[in-house]
């Protein structure tokens, strides 16, 4: 493991912020805001598709696409709008979001309601990638990029050990076209008192056989690149275009179980996808990217990967869900697995 320097830090609200970084973290923090957000958000039980739905009616509130001087993910200036993080420098910055859809210690929920429903208890929190205002996982240097995978392996192993919590989800939500709401390169994390119906059906699959494990002989059409011990590759059962899937040709639950050398391989290949993305059309490329570990208690089976959900089915034209994947969930996609594979593979 390499060497990292970690900060705690209480915000004026109550909020915790962790500062990592290569070097010790000792600058003292600028004056912040301490007004709290109150956050109120309940669980309500959908009787038809047996899942949770979280209610979060103060998100309507959150920031929304600020001019870049008002970034509240940028470093802090003497002076200067107050950011999320008050401090001039950092490396990656991980701090509980003030718009979150579950909270540590949250209120019960509405009495008299038709429905089942519970307290939304968990943890939201956002990861901040890098001090720069623009950028990607690929333009990261590599230093930059092992360090942050090391820190989305920590917060695992943090969040995991929480009361109450059974599956844990690094994501990234990244352009407009997916609806973020701030351009600063950052990722999110959920802590889920519950297991998500789509990680309960792949923990299902697993435990069955070792679905990934079979399915690598068998891509040499839908590879597009590989680094050691990972492979990165179109699914054939593909529902978005450009969708693809990162994973280790080991079985590991989560990243707490790679070793150093596969978290550098793991951090490469990941900068590397999203420079294919960038490269297929020449400009940043929207996507949505989701690990998927372990639920609590299915880390004997579970086989770790990244999916990457993409919008565009071309340059100027965007998949849309509609009646089908909506209405039915099941999708309708207008490209070949094995062609995208092929662009992807042949655009770097």
């Amino acid at each position: 493991m390499p060497p990292f320097f970690k900060r705690h830090h209480r915000k004026g609200d109550g909020r915790e912020l962790i500062l990592y970084g290569l070097s010790p973290l000792e600058e003292a923090p600028l004056p912040e805001g301490e007004e709290a957000f109150h956050a109120a958000p309940h669980l309500r039980y959908h009787p038809l598709r047996g899942e949770w739905v979280v209610y979060a009616a103060h998100r309507q509130e959150r920031t929304f696409l600020p001019p870049k001087e008002h970034c509240p993910l940028c470093p802090s200036r003497e002076g200067a709008f107050p950011t999320e993080i008050p401090f001039t420098r950092f490396q990656v910055a991980v701090f509980e979001n003030r718009f979150p859809a579950l909270v540590a210690s949250p209120p019960p929920p509405p009495a008299g309601l038709p429905v089942p429903a519970e307290a939304a208890r968990g943890r939201c929190e956002v990861v901040v990638y890098t001090p720069l205002h623009t950028g990607s996982l690929a333009t990261l240097s590599e230093e930059e990029r092992l360090l942050l995978a090391w820190v989305w392996r920590e917060r695992y192993q943090a969040l995991y050990s929480l009361p109450g919590v059974r599956f844990v989800m690094p994501f990234e939500n990244r352009g407009e076209a997916v609806g973020v709401t701030l351009h600063h390169p950052h990722g999110q994390i959920y802590a889920y008192p519950f297991v998500p119906p789509i990680l309960e059906r792949e923990s299902a699959a697993f435990r069955e056989r070792p679905v990934l494990q079979e399915l690598f002989p068998r891509l040499e059409a839908y590879w597009i690149d590989q680094e050691e011990g990972f492979l990165a590759f179109v699914p054939p059962f593909a529902r978005y275009p450009y969708e693809v899937w990162l994973a280790p040709w080991e079985r590991h639950p989560g990243p707490w179980t790679f070793s150093d050398e596969e978290m550098a391989a793991f951090a490469r290949l990941l900068g590397r996808v999203v420079a294919r993305y960038d490269a297929l059309f020449g400009e940043p490329f929207p996507y949505v990217m989701a690990f998927h570990a372990a639920p609590l208690g299915e880390e004997a089976t579970f086989h770790f990967h990244v999916e990457f959900y993409p919008p565009k089915r071309t340059q100027d034209k965007l998949k849309f869900l509609a009646g089908t994947e909506l209405g039915a969930g099941t999708f309708v996609v207008d490209a070949l697995p094995e062609e995208t594979a092929k662009r992807l593979r042949e655009v770097l």
